[in-house]
């Protein structure tokens, strides 16, 4: 099976382009690297599991401490490229970043998920993983 690796260099950075893009469609190649960077720069990690030379499926978290969490991972996005889809990278990079959250001395995992029918397989990954559904979030857009 394939393994993670930690996105450290600017090639890897661009290894993962494709399958952020796939969740972020407003990442266009032109403002991808400059918005990577200053994500990373905000404590922030991304992990990937690499196929035929480039990132399969890709996750980018943040680690902190709040009063409600105490010590946490949230992960910001968690995304495949289709034509990997079904190959369990997805679930691969989810058990490395719950086995370093155990290993690191973290409270808990958090995840933010889109309500669609496009999102039911992410979801069913989610609960298979024994994530719980704890709450709503609401936003308001400036």
């Amino acid at each position: 099976m394939n393994s993670i690796q930690e996105a450290k260099s600017d090639a890897d950075v661009l290894k993962c382009r494709r399958a952020v893009q796939v969740l972020r469609p407003l990442l266009v190649d032109e403002v991808y690297e400059e918005a990577v960077r200053r994500t990373l720069a905000d404590n922030r990690q991304m992990i990937f599991v690499e196929e035929n030379s480039e990132a399969a499926a890709v996750a980018v978290f943040e680690t902190g401490y709040n009063l409600h969490r105490g010590k946490y991972i949230y992960i910001d996005d968690l995304s495949t490229l289709p034509e990997a889809r079904g190959k369990g990278y997805a679930g691969l990079l989810l058990d490395w970043i719950i086995d370093y959250a155990r290993r690191e001395g973290y409270d808990e995992v958090h995840l933010d998920s889109g309500v669609s029918e496009a999102r039911t397989d992410a979801h069913r990954l989610y609960l298979n993983k024994r994530m719980q559904v704890t709450s709503l979030h609401f936003v308001v857009k400036m």
